[in-house]
């Protein structure tokens, strides 16, 4: 399965009617406090989500109603949850929109973070709440009913029921659990623990740990086969990808890509895989069946990716340079790039809304 990343409060949108695209792409800019909305036909972007704040995770269900962006700055519980003021709002305007405290989730930790809830039909925010650190990636199950939020510096999840806004379970997992996907029936989600070498997989009908799989060093990027059989999982400083049978537990190939990696998915068909190789300026796509290998230069340093579905096209985020590369399916061929004003993080897909 592909990953696709409180108090009541209107974030400040800017965008062109909702009607343009059938298939739009969001993408978190992290620091830049926002997230920008793509018209995947035209590659163009069409619209801006922002009072947030330092937005990494980001995701969505197909067909779902809201979006979950997860904060990968942390503050005190008692802080004030004022994002930073988007350029040409006044600060009295910017109090006014966020005049209410964050919802607590029940957490005695020092430090929590915020995680925002969208509205996808009218791109607002509708709910924050604050979890106990920061978020680095999120998920949200195949029915639109929860969502998952990587907790980096606590060691596990935290699940968000999207129908009352509540945390209503924090499950342990591992150290720097980085992160998470779900299966395409919703019975299993499965969480990278980059400080140990292993994947958790959790029952989410009573959300707890099933088993621990070993992975390889430093899990963090990860996608499941269409089927749910298989786990694909970059080890980043390892350059390698572990292959994970889930049906045996166990790791049955590895992929040597080089280098240090990041984003990895899977085109339409589960036939070809792709990888960030961020170290050594590459797109690289595996051959599933196969088994082979192919990359083209891709710089400065490719991070985040994304199938866009239904498209043939990629996109690929720079960790060093404001932009997201429009690569063929394929060919593996440019199409061209789109200009941004941050760092693209976990890009989100949405079909039909």
């Amino acid at each position: 399965m592909k990953t696709r990343a409180i108090f009541l409060v209107a974030a400040m949108v800017v965008a062109a009617p909702l009607a343009m695209a059938k298939t739009l792409v969001y993408v978190p800019l992290g620091g830049a406090g926002e997230v920008l909305v793509i018209d995947a036909a035209s590659d163009r972007i069409i619209g801006q989500i922002v009072g947030l704040e330092e937005v990494h995770g980001l995701a969505g269900a197909a067909g779902g109603d809201y979006l979950v962006a997860g904060s990968y700055a942390e503050r005190t519980p008692d802080q004030p949850a004022i994002p930073p003021k988007p350029k040409g709002m006044s600060e009295a305007e910017h109090r006014a929109h966020h005049a209410m405290p964050a919802e607590s989730a029940g957490t005695d930790r020092e430090a929590v973070s915020l995680v925002s809830v969208i509205r996808v039909k009218d791109r607002k925010v509708v709910r924050r709440i604050t979890v106990p650190g920061a978020v680095h990636h999120s998920a949200v199950t195949p029915d639109g009913s929860h969502a998952v939020v990587t907790l980096a510096n606590d060691g596990g999840v935290g699940v968000i029921d999207l129908s009352s806004f509540k945390v209503v379970k924090t499950v342990p997992t591992g150290p720097l659990p980085n992160y998470a996907a779900f299966s395409a029936d919703g019975k299993r989600l499965y969480v990278s623990n980059a400080g140990n070498g292993t994947i958790s997989e959790i029952d989410t009908a009573r959300w707890t740990v099933r088993r621990n799989i070993a992975a390889g060093g430093n899990p963090e990027h990860l996608v499941l086969s269409p089927d749910d059989g298989t786990l694909y999982v970059n080890n980043v400083d390892a350059g390698t990808v572990s292959v994970i049978s889930l049906k045996q537990g166990t790791v049955v190939n590895t992929h040597t890509v080089g280098g240090e990696l990041h984003g990895i998915d899977l085109s339409d068909d589960g036939k070809t895989l792709f990888v960030s190789a961020k170290e050594n300026n590459k797109l690289v796509a595996i051959d599933l069946v196969k088994g082979r290998m192919r990359g083209v230069p891709l710089a400065p340093a490719p991070y985040h990716l994304t199938a866009v579905v239904g498209t043939g096209k990629l996109y690929v985020s720079s960790a060093e340079e404001p932009k997201i590369w429009v690569v063929d399916q394929k060919s593996l061929a440019l199409l061209g790039d789109i200009p941004i004003h941050g760092k693209g993080h976990q890009m989100v897909v949405v079909v039909g809304k």
